[in-house]
């Protein structure tokens, strides 16, 4: 028997850690830990099954052009969740709900570093 992967939990860049923090418990996200509390440069949040890690990257990290990774996630309402958000004060880098050519129900949000946060289910 192959040995069994139970979670990922990614690790996203943030050029302000403690403001990531606040993003994500917008989005109903917990604190787990921070690597300090004044000024962190390293913490995880949590909401139901899924961790995140945010670190914190140095300007010159920034300089490179290009896309920020998007990290996908798996809810079973997708129209309730992006309420949830909205009502939270999430009105930034938000998109509208919609249905996508091949078969999914999704919205998308950016977080304060640019990374792609997209929510979605099969239809």
């Amino acid at each position: 028997m192959r040995p069994r992967i139970d979670a990922v939990q990614p690790v996203l860049m943030s050029r302000d850690v403690a403001a990531s923090v606040c993003f994500y418990e917008q989005l109903g996200f917990v604190q787990v830990f921070p690597d300090t509390t004044a000024n962190p440069h390293y913490a995880a949040v949590r909401r139901d099954g899924v961790e995140l890690h945010l670190q914190w990257h140095d300007a010159k990290e920034w300089e490179r052009t290009g896309d920020r990774p998007t990290y996908r996630f798996v809810v079973q309402d997708v129209d309730e969740l992006h309420k949830e958000f909205r009502d939270a004060g999430v009105s930034e880098n938000i998109q509208p709900v919609a249905e996508t050519t091949w078969g999914t129900r999704e919205f998308h949000v950016r977080d304060p570093a640019g990374n792609g946060l997209q929510f979605y289910r099969d239809l």
